[in-house]
């Protein structure tokens, strides 16, 4: 018995093995446009879709397949008597099989081209055949994704059709694909900082080995509508990354990139930076940071916002290094690199680009703008001044803290951020472990900087107990008055940005 199999796709690749495989299954091939063409120069047999429809394409081919005896034939039941005769009397032929992939319109939503010409990018006739095949998986199979074909045609092979099961998992992915084409689209056209429904279009890149630990599954997934440093990096050596090392990753290169200016290097452990440094070579910035803590640094994760030559690539194989990230290498610099085989080297290639974080929670999800935010309008609030160095050694400082988790105190020399305090459920004790480490490694004048407001004097007083030589705050405390009076006591000069950086 003949069955009809409807061909329309952008993406090409083994189409032509397979439609083979149709005809020598009996299946009539309907086809559109450039798919036709391409499936008769391969000596196939197609018929055009306007010999279906009697209608011609028009509109630009706007207009083809959007007909009833296309999606009359698709989803008509077949086990429905008043179906079969309504198809009958308006002679409509029955489609068993749709292979469609959409025009590529996540391929070109971020290209730099005119509104107009992404537009033409927006497919209409391809997901209404999807949606009409895939709502009518009883009888129709639906193939949108060329890694399909070997499953379908075994398949057809073995049982003369393809199973419900598989043709209720192939619908599956129908609106699974849809959906995200249709929110890629929308985030274009609306372009709303919170629309009434929240979108996401996301294509997962692979499956990884688990997640946070050994007994969670987790997969990597990247936008389709917008560009950044995570999504279309380059690996040039080491094993696979895992959900950890892409966290690290993410954060390590968002620390180096508030450093557009200078060469900076960071580290992480642990979704925290562990060393800060900015410095005038690429070996005398990775030395720096290593040396605000050797320790920490051990299985840690290291970006560059600078090229790597064979000198920085031979200090950082002294060291156990997970990642190693950076905007380029040196040929010799990969070659020394590589002799470590697990070490992942990384080519980070596009600019840091969100616009939006997401915060899961058990049933909901928080939405917010990143912080990307940095108040250089600093205000004196202390009877002492900073001099220029302190001022700039504050700057560096505030830059890291913004990256370290709540209560977060960050404790620098202006070059090197030698403490780092975070994630403690009061301010001081993260000063007093900032502090305390910052000590261990540096003799000279530090300086602090915190994320958020002094609620008491202690801070500062513990500071002028330690030789802190300055300190740069928020403020907005009810308390702020007292900070400032110990400040005074203690001749510490205090800014003030009026810029909270909590990260929970």
């Amino acid at each position: 018995m003949k069955k009809r199999a409807l061909i329309s796709v952008s993406n090409k690749s083994n189409l032509i093995d397979f439609a083979k495989f149709l005809e020598s299954k009996n299946y009539e091939l309907i086809s559109t446009g450039g798919t036709f063409k391409h499936l008769k120069e391969a000596g196939l047999n197609p018929i055009q879709i306007d010999e279906v429809t009697n209608f011609p394409e028009m509109l630009d081919g706007r207009v083809k397949t959007l007909h009833p005896k296309v999606h009359g034939g698709l989803l008509a039941v077949r086990d429905n008597e008043e179906h079969m005769k309504t198809v009958q009397e308006h002679g409509i032929e029955l489609i068993d099989m749709v292979i469609v992939n959409l025009y590529p319109f996540f391929e070109n939503v971020n290209k730099e081209i005119s509104l107009e010409e992404k537009v033409e990018f927006i497919d209409i006739g391809g997901p209404s055949m999807l949606r009409s095949a895939a709502k009518n998986f009883a009888s129709v199979t639906v193939v949108t994704d060329v890694e399909d074909y070997a499953k379908v045609q075994q398949e057809i092979s073995e049982n003369g059709d393809t199973t419900i099961e598989t043709r209720k998992k192939l619908a599956g992915k129908v609106f699974n694909l849809t959906s995200a084409y249709d929110a890629a689209i929308s985030q274009m056209l609306l372009n709303e900082e919170y629309p009434e429904y929240l979108q996401a279009s996301y294509q997962k890149v692979s499956d990884l080995r688990y997640g946070e630990n050994p007994h969670q599954s987790a997969a990597y997934y990247v936008s389709t509508t917008e560009n950044g440093a995570m999504k279309d990096f380059e690996i040039l050596g080491g094993k696979e990354l895992s959900f950890n090392n892409l966290r690290d990753m993410d954060l390590c290169w968002k620390v180096v990139n508030e450093f557009k200016d200078e060469m900076a290097c960071c580290a992480v452990k642990h979704s925290t930076p562990c060393g800060v440094a900015i410095g005038n070579s690429a070996l005398e910035t990775y030395t720096k940071t290593f040396e605000c803590d050797p320790i920490s640094i051990f299985g840690g994760i290291i970006g560059m916002n600078y090229k790597v030559d064979a000198a920085t690539a031979e200090e950082l194989n002294k060291t156990f290094l997970e990642i190693v990230m950076a905007t380029d290498f040196d040929e010799e610099a990969l070659e020394i690199l590589r002799k470590k085989k697990n070490l992942r080297i990384i080519k980070v290639k596009n600019p840091v680009s969100d616009k939006k974080t997401w915060v899961k929670i058990d049933g909901g999800i928080l939405v917010q703008d990143v912080d990307d935010q940095f108040s250089t309008d600093f205000k004196v609030v202390t009877e002492i001044q900073p001099t220029e160095q302190q001022e700039k050694a504050l700057l560096f400082a505030q830059r890291v803290v913004k990256y370290v988790k709540s209560n977060a105190i960050v404790v620098s020399n202006g070059i090197q951020a030698f403490g780092i305090g975070g994630g403690q459920v009061n301010r001081i004790w993260a000063t007093e472990q900032a502090i305390s480490r910052a000590k261990e490694k540096f003799s000279g004048d530090l300086v602090l900087a915190s994320d958020a407001f002094f609620p008491f004097r202690d801070v500062v007083d513990f500071c002028a107990k330690e030789g802190i030589t300055a300190i740069v705050q928020p403020g907005g405390s009810v308390k702020d008055e007292d900070s400032i009076a110990a400040a005074n006591e203690h001749k510490i000069p205090m800014m003030f940005t009026g810029m909270r950086h909590f990260l929970h």
